[in-house]
């Protein structure tokens, strides 16, 4: 189904290759064949707006979705941090270091991993081997998974880290306390970026959107309700970030696992352990680019 040694596609049945002459008349049979998708010939002003809106909407389609994912998922931090105002100084402090460079360190070489799906999945789909994209993301599964034991270290001594740069002492102190209660976080990342790269391929954008959107309400609750009713502090922040994210992982993952994915997704496997170097030095050079 795939090559030993690459992790990109590999082309199928070589074996019954039509002569030169059919190649050459089924190539110009269908150079020439209009596709349902082709943008109409645009003779008049009106005829170009007219495929400017209809290529316009399936841009949105897409896109509209995407962005709400992403203003959605941004915004968890960004609320805990508004939250974390009101308890007090220190704790918005400490929620603004840990937020912006301890996960933001972890992020970016997360979602960078995650990326290489992007192409591999999409050239799985445009090539109608569905099954390949399930392999694909549990190979990235495994691959960020590993890579997240090893950010978790970062995590775990983020407070020495932090004072070493300079960092003040106290803030020091209470981001560490903070990033080692949000480790759940780290792996929560490992699973959701993979995720969106299987589902976007598929165009299945709309479960994402609605995933972000209700972990979005929740979250603003619970962070009132745990930061500032209850006074849980820095605690409750990463208990609720925790959830939040772990959250939308597991709705996309009961949405795949239900079947709504087809022959995408048979099932875990054991290709997914094959051929993994290769996948490690795409996702280490798409993390490159990304980050």
């Amino acid at each position: 189904m795939e090559g030993s040694k690459h992790p990109l596609l590999s082309p199928r049945n070589d074996d019954h290759k039509p002569d030169l002459l059919t190649q050459s008349s089924l190539l110009s049979s269908s150079s020439f064949a209009v596709d349902e998708d082709d943008i109409n010939p645009i003779i008049s002003t009106k005829d170009f707006f007219r495929e400017f809106i209809i290529e316009s909407k399936k841009l949105w389609y897409l896109a509209g979705p995407a962005i709400f994912t992403s203003l959605c998922q941004y915004s968890l931090g960004a609320i805990t941090q508004v939250f974390a105002g009101h308890v007090g100084t220190l704790e918005l402090a400490a929620v603004s270091v840990e937020n912006s460079v301890v996960a933001g360190f972890a992020f970016g070489i997360m979602l960078g991993m995650g990326s290489a799906l992007e192409t591999l999945c999409g050239q799985a789909f445009g090539a109608g081997q569905l099954s390949m994209l399930g392999i694909y993301m549990q190979r990235s599964w495994l691959i960020l998974i590993s890579t997240a034991l090893i950010l978790m270290f970062v995590y775990i001594f983020a407070a020495p880290i932090l004072i070493f740069v300079g960092q003040s002492i106290d803030i020091s102190k209470a981001a560490g306390k903070l990033s080692v209660w949000m480790i759940p976080q780290l792996f929560a990342y490992a699973l959701v970026f993979p995720l969106a790269k299987f589902l976007q391929a598929q165009s299945k954008m709309a479960v994402m959107a609605v995933t972000s959107g209700v972990a979005l309400v929740l979250h603003t609750f619970f962070s009132w309700l745990l930061m500032v009713e209850l006074g849980w502090g820095l605690v409750g922040a990463a208990v609720v970030l925790d959830s939040s994210w772990w959250f939308m992982v597991v709705v996309q993952l009961l949405y795949v696992f239900g079947g709504a994915c087809g022959e995408a997704w048979f099932g875990f496997s054991w290709m997914a352990f094959h051929n993994l170097w290769g996948f490690v030095k795409l996702s280490f050079a798409s993390a490159i680019m990304l980050w």
